[in-house]
């Protein structure tokens, strides 16, 4: 569960509610144009139209939203609205490219592996859970589709959940980063139980951000940042080469800034940057119009700080709630993971091209003698990769 020093988490809480939703929302990409119909929108896209203008709604229940015309014959899936607007002419499609209609490509072996994945993930079973990330880290492409199955059956179930709720988020998702020594496992350790105790749920995710040469912290941070509701950023009380490896975004990432070991002959350093963090916050720019980031001391030890900073969480997300910028911030988490997963997918397709992998080796050798600009090697490259469907 706790990780080494050289590990990042992130923590989610919420009580009473079951917090795999939120581990898996970052990738909560809904499988749309899938096969039967994708031949069919090539066909309309290749027509001879200089401007095209997609708008898309659905509906989560049949019968309501917009009506629209049924070309496929698949009673019980809501419908897909396209509508395409080029040189003043309206062509409106209903495209039923639904959760439904992709399972059915499924074998009856894969759909019950995703139902019964589905099934222990609501019901709350670890192990269900911890297969179902599994599944998702696959690169496997078929494991990969399977992975996408079960995460729109989640997102589904989730925003049910959410509607019940009054529209209010079920998990709150926190990260945590620090340098090594920084004391996160013993703070994830303590925090841990102390939220247990109150009644609330508890998962953690554990990664490795941190810098292989350097040991710092690095870009995954960033990452870390763009999966979670509040940034807390811990760090020991020291400074100098010990916190070189903090990049300054990081900090400005941050939401609440924790001084940790605040306890024995440490009290007095801690005491000391904590009164350096505020001043160097005040000098940032302001992320938000409601929450101003503080500098608490905390010791893991003896306690102290560990309730305040749980309450400085909750005030947090309570203002970031009623003010919307938590819904927000959640969608524009969830369009920079869709763009993140384009980039990773059609990166691996240039590189896995046939003539593109033959030439890399000859071209990355070119550019490293100085034979060949990167400019030029890179468009040699894509060239090659645009005149495969040639």
């Amino acid at each position: 569960m706790f990780s080494s020093s050289r590990e990042s988490q992130i923590t989610l809480s919420q009580k009473k509610h079951p917090v795999f939703s939120a581990v898996t929302n970052k990738m909560n990409i809904p499988m749309l144009l899938q096969h039967p119909h994708r031949h069919f929108l090539k066909g309309l896209l290749r027509t001879p139209f200089r401007r095209y203008h997609f708008i898309f709604h659905s509906s989560s229940h049949r019968g309501s939203g917009v009506p629209c015309a049924q070309p496929f014959n698949s009673p019980g899936l809501h419908c897909t609205k396209w509508m395409l607007l080029s040189n003043g002419l309206k062509r409106k499609l209903c495209v039923q490219t639904t959760l439904k209609e992709h399972t059915e490509e499924l074998s009856d072996k894969e759909q019950r592996f995703v139902d019964k994945l589905y099934t222990g993930l609501i019901q709350g079973h670890r192990a269900c859970l911890a297969e179902a990330i599994t599944l998702i880290e696959s690169t496997h492409k078929r494991k990969k589709e399977l992975a996408q199955v079960l995460l729109q059956k989640v997102l589904v179930y989730h925003k049910e959940q959410e509607q019940i709720n009054k529209g209010k988020p079920l998990a709150f998702r926190v990260g945590l980063s620090g340098p090594p020594g920084a004391g996160k496992s013993t703070f994830i350790e303590y925090f841990g139980k102390m939220l247990t105790e109150r009644g609330h749920k508890l998962s953690v995710l554990a990664v490795d951000p941190s810098s292989c040469t350097s040991g710092g912290v690095g870009q995954s941070e960033f990452a870390v940042a763009d999966m979670v509701d509040m940034f807390v950023l811990l760090l020991p009380p020291a400074g100098g080469d010990e916190l070189q490896g903090i990049k300054r975004g990081i900090i400005e990432m941050a939401d609440l800034v924790a001084i940790t070991k605040s306890d024995g002959d440490l009290i007095v350093p801690a005491r000391r940057m904590q009164a350096e963090y505020v001043s160097a916050l005040k000098l940032l720019h302001r992320r938000s119009e409601v929450w101003r980031p503080k500098v608490i001391r905390i010791s893991a030890r003896s306690g102290e700080g560990i309730t305040e900073m749980w309450d400085k969480m909750k005030e947090f997300q309570d203002l970031m709630l009623a003010s919307g910028e938590l819904t927000a911030k959640r969608q524009k988490q969830q369009k920079v993971w869709m763009w993140n997963l384009i980039q990773e997918s059609v990166l691996d397709h240039f590189r896995t091209h046939p003539a593109v992998r033959e030439q890399i080796p000859l071209l990355e050798k070119k550019v490293l003698s100085g034979a060949l600009s990167p400019g030029l090697a890179a468009d040699v490259l894509l060239k090659t990769f645009k005149s495969r469907d040639l």
